[in-house]
Order: C-alpha cells, then structure tokens, then sequence
C-alpha cells in the first residue's frame, strides 16, 4: 500500500437494508468521500441522518451494498472476514462517547489492551509503547491508576492513547466530548488535535457541537444519506 494513496476513500457507496424484500430501505446514497494523511475533519448530521450507517462502514463494521471503499489503498470489498479484522485493527482507531475501559485495570493496562490481541502476553516493548503513549496524552504519571480512579476526561484520554496503539492511520471519533464537561472536552478535544498534528494521524470526528466542528479542518454533513459538499470550517 503506497504512502501516497488517501487514507480513506469512498467511491459510489450505498447501504440498504431488508434488501430483497418489500420493506427494503436505502440509508446511504452513491457517497463518494476522500481522506488524505493528516486530515482532521468533522461530520455533522441531524439523527437519521446516515452518520451512524457511514461510520460502521468506514470502521469496517459492516459492508456497503454498493460501492467501493479503500482503506490505505487497500480495497475491501473482497477480503474475507479474518482478512477486515486485521485490516481495522491496523489502520483504524475507535474514541466513543463512553470510553468503554476496563474499570479494573491501570491506564497503563488498558492502552495495551490491542496490542495483546496479536501476543499472548504482555512484552516489556509493549509496556514501552503504552507507557509512551500516556505521556503524549499528559498522563504519564497516572499510568498506574486504576481507570475508575481517574476523573472522565482523564478517562477519555485513555481511551485515545488506546485507540493510538497499534499507530493506526485513521481514527474515528464518534462523540468522544459528548459525556464531558465544556473543560474536559477541549482538552480532549486539543489533545486529539495535537496528535493530528504531531503523528499526521487522519480524524474523523462525529460530534454535535458545532462549536466543535468548527475547529477542525473540514465539515461533512450528512442529509438524508447524501453527503453535502465538504467545507472549509471557520477560524476558531
């Protein structure tokens, strides 16, 4: 896969649903949507919009109908099963709204939680790089904190340097400020730029808050399973 292939690009995808019956449903329609290395980006869309359906798709969550997708210039639409998962736990990363981390282990232990689904144990290299990436997070110093000791946004920048583990080209960041307070999600929202700009890793960031939307590089919306032509966001 060359460097210089876009990160991300969707060609003519389409979703249906109950396909082959008489309740069958289109929910996203001939999207065409091309991310380079280093874009950070916004998508916007009122509920039933499509967001949800373009996010799974582009997680590798589920399968267009239609249409072609590219992930690091590799086509997925004929890789099997084994072949999808590997690909996403390579080149993409998962922020939720709730940071889904196991309560019971360290911060330490939770940012190494992907790299151990490819080693049966826990390598000192390993605990290198999650150690690494708490530092870039600013939590070098709570790496042994249990995660329920640590406040929601201390949490949720956990769940970053999680989701930063396996250095994946991409990460998809699906309301990952919605459950924090206006404080918290700018400096997890600044902490997500920063490694934008500092890894040239590639954000997709669903998110309500225009506000936030704003400050990244582009907006996408989503209306009724179009997407409405990419705009530049304004100045913060």
């Amino acid at each position: 896969m060359a460097d210089s292939a876009p990160v991300l690009r969707l060609e003519k995808v389409c979703k249906s649903y109950n396909v082959g019956t008489p309740v069958e449903v289109e929910v996203l329609h001939d999207v065409d949507l091309t991310l380079a290395r280093g874009d950070f980006v916004a998508l916007i869309g009122p509920s039933g919009s499509g967001k949800s359906t373009l996010l799974n798709i582009v997680g590798l969550l589920d399968r267009p109908t239609k249409g072609r997708l590219f992930i690091e210039g590799q086509e997925t639409s004929t890789l099997d099963d084994t072949a999808v998962t590997r690909l996403r736990g390579h080149s993409i990363g998962f922020v939720f709204q709730y940071h889904y981390l196991i309560s019971a282990f360290t911060a330490l232990e939770n940012v190494m939680m992907p790299l151990l689904v490819e080693h049966e144990f826990p390598t000192q290299e390993m605990r290198g790089r999650a150690h690494d990436l708490l530092a870039q997070v600013g939590l070098a110093q709570w790496e042994n904190n249990l995660a329920n000791n640590m406040s929601g946004g201390q949490q949720q920048r956990v769940a970053i340097a999680r989701a930063l583990a396996m250095s994946p080209a991409l990460i998809l960041a699906d309301e990952p400020t919605g459950n924090l307070d206006t404080k918290s999600a700018n400096a997890v929202f600044e902490m997500m730029r920063q490694v934008n700009r500092t890894a040239g890793t590639t954000f997709l960031l669903v998110t309500h808050n225009m506000g936030l939307a704003q400050r990244c590089d582009h907006i996408i919306e989503v209306v009724d399973g179009r997407i409405k032509r990419p705009a530049p966001a304004q100045a913060p």
